[in-house]
């Protein structure tokens, strides 16, 4: 048995040339990143032993770098054959500066040497990075006036080599293309840059994955992790309003990022000096990039994104039926396409043309729906002026009776009333989870079965706000 250790032998000169090989390889970036702090220990029978401080840093490595590293190491040193990359988290010495560090720990978090594979964490596999939708793109992205702005915009952040936008804060209502955006920005950086780690997840994501590290008392990991991407993507941040550790978790983790020259993207449902609920620092902060929002649809945007759609969809469909489609759904992009979806599968499954007559019956609850156009926004101000209490009371998180309880009446007639999912009814009411707005819808369908009264006030303003 042979062991090669670093102290008074060639190894550590090897390792300093292998390294100046991959830092040309693979940028200045990337090597800070994720090799710099990598420690070689010692080189024992053809097995070449490197410690990095977390396991995200070794699963990375071990996805993105392994073979590029094995085959350099390789190169300019035939003994090694394998390299084994193990976990050091209490280290004593001063990571990626200091060579010579103290004993590893017994190998049981020893993880042998994969061949990298050719999908990356902008294809949703990496354990930060939430799955990517392939048809978001910026080829398909539908460019009108509305969103001309955003769309260039999100180009010129996706095709910089450095950040030139910092952060790029993308808003709009809900369906008009802010996660279409934020997906063609997290594919097209991942497909030309596959040495860039990037990351794309929910505000929501983020906050749990930030209770479960405190919980789980890994908050030193999940900073690591964080703090250590290329490009980090956060959606629907309005999630975090008037969570307040979550907040200053994010206020930290976005000033170490822009430090560090890394690009920020963000998306919400309003401006970020209309968030609510954000505290005023992180509000100056999200202000400081550029600022994008992508405005209502216009006719000709709806029109275009129907034949858009139709074509992928590989579907004859009668212009005037899209031209119909275009006038009576204007609420969002989704409710649009999914509306043409609708109307071609009922044509392909009964067998049936495409008419005026067949469209109109497919789509009535739909149609009914886009003829109301009531809004959240309106259902809040009519509740609070009914019961006069403060329209901010319906986003805050005051518990007294008197403002609960209008507040669970605006979230029964929101899921009533509109089309709504009930996460985003959720997030209209200060960011609360789904399962309030089901509590909510419960909660008054019992006082409306048990006080006539109560029923009454409901009936009244349901009937005012469809008038």
């Amino acid at each position: 048995m042979t062991s090669e250790k670093l102290d008074g032998n060639p190894l550590e000169a090897q390792w300093s040339r292998v390294l100046d090989k991959l830092r040309g390889e693979i940028g200045e970036a990337a090597f800070q990143s994720w090799l710099k702090p990598m420690i070689v220990r010692e080189l024992r029978d053809g097995r070449l032993r490197v410690a990095v401080p977390t396991r995200f840093m070794r699963d990375w490595t071990l996805t993105h770098y392994a073979e590029r590293m094995e085959r350099a190491w390789k190169a300019e040193n035939p003994e090694v054959a394998a390299i084994e990359f193990m976990v050091q988290s209490e280290l004593t010495g001063r990571v990626g500066t200091d060579n010579r560090v103290p004993r590893l720990p017994t190998a049981t978090a020893v993880a042998p040497v994969r061949p990298r594979t050719a999908t990356t964490s902008v294809d949703g596999r990496d354990s930060l990075s939430a799955p990517l939708d392939p048809r978001c793109t910026f080829g398909n992205f539908v460019v009108g006036k509305s969103n001309e702005f955003a769309y260039a915009a999100a180009k010129r952040v996706a095709e910089a080599e450095t950040p030139t936008f910092n952060p790029f804060f993308l808003y709009g209502g809900v369906g008009l293309g802010k996660t279409h955006l934020m997906h063609a920005i997290a594919r097209h950086i991942g497909e030309r840059h596959p040495e860039r780690s990037v990351v794309y997840v929910s505000a929501e994501k983020f906050m749990y994955r930030f209770i479960r590290a405190l919980r789980e008392r890994t908050t030193v990991d999940f900073k690591e992790h964080f703090r250590s991407v290329d490009v980090l993507l956060i959606d629907d941040v309005q999630f975090i309003s008037g969570k307040g550790s979550t907040q200053e978790e994010f206020f930290h983790t976005f000033n170490a990022l822009v430090d560090q020259g890394r690009q920020i993207v963000i998306s919400a449902d309003k401006s970020p000096s209309d968030l609510e609920g954000i505290e005023e620092r992180l509000k100056s902060r999200l202000n400081c990039g550029l600022v994008a929002d992508i405005h209502a649809t216009t006719f000709e945007l709806r029109l275009g994104i129907l034949q858009s759609k139709a074509e992928q969809l590989a579907v004859e469909v009668p212009r005037k039926i899209m031209e119909f489609l275009a006038h009576k759904i204007t609420g969002n992009v989704r409710e649009l396409e999914g509306a043409l979806n609708r109307v071609v599968a009922h044509a392909q499954l009964v067998g049936r043309d495409i008419s005026l007559e067949n469209t109109q019956d497919v789509l009535h609850d739909l149609l009914r729906a886009s003829d109301r156009r009531v809004t959240i926004e309106e259902i809040q101000k009519r509740v609070s002026e009914h019961f006069n209490i403060r329209l901010h009371d319906m986003h805050s998180a005051r518990r007294a009776r008197s403002v609960a309880r209008p507040r669970q009446i605006a979230m029964y007639l929101a899921k009533l009333l509109t089309i709504r999912s009930l996460p985003e009814i959720g997030r209209k009411f200060g960011g609360r989870d789904h399962t309030t707005v089901i509590h909510a819808v419960r909660k008054v369908e019992e006082l409306k079965s048990s006080d006539a009264s109560f029923a009454e006030d409901v009936e009244l303003l349901r009937r005012m706000l469809e008038a």
